[in-house]
């Protein structure tokens, strides 16, 4: 679903600010369960359960370790994501997440490349800092709940 129909799906359901205020005797709008609560089931299997630990571990170290010391780890969680990327093609699950998988795994040494490759602090903090964020991106699309489809 593109961003501009997650917003217009959000402008249907969401009543429009500066609406008159309803009777005392107008019934609640109705509630809407948009996408259910909770873990990904994926989450819970092997393959996707290791990928989150390794990308937990990883963000714990890559904060101060050398990015030589962070290589095995990042080329490991790498091929983790691209064995999770074919594995959701396997199914012929059509979902964001086995794309994401894929350019996540091209993404991590790029990452690291950028970081071993940085001259200045500043440099170095950024490329830390992306590399965080990637990781974190790493577990927050395996555990999200899955979007209903549209």
């Amino acid at each position: 679903m593109s961003c501009d129909a997650v917003a217009a799906a959000l402008l249907l359901v969401s009543p429009a600010p500066g609406l008159a205020a309803r009777s005392a005797w107008s019934a609640p709008p109705p509630i809407r369960i948009v996408a259910p609560l909770g873990v990904n089931p994926l989450a819970r299997e092997p393959l996707y359960a290791r990928i989150i630990a390794e990308a937990k571990a990883l963000r714990r170290r890559a904060a101060s370790a050398a990015p030589g010391d962070l290589a095995p780890g990042i080329a490991r969680l790498a091929e983790l994501d691209m064995q999770g990327h074919l594995d959701l093609a396997r199914r012929g699950t059509d979902g964001d997440l086995k794309c994401i998988l894929k350019g996540i795994s091209q993404d991590l040494p790029r990452k690291l490349a950028e970081l071993t490759a940085a001259e200045t602090p500043e440099a170095r903090a950024l490329a830390r800092r992306e590399l965080d964020a990637l990781l974190r991106d790493n577990v927050e699309v395996i555990t999200s709940p899955p979007k209903p489809p549209v």
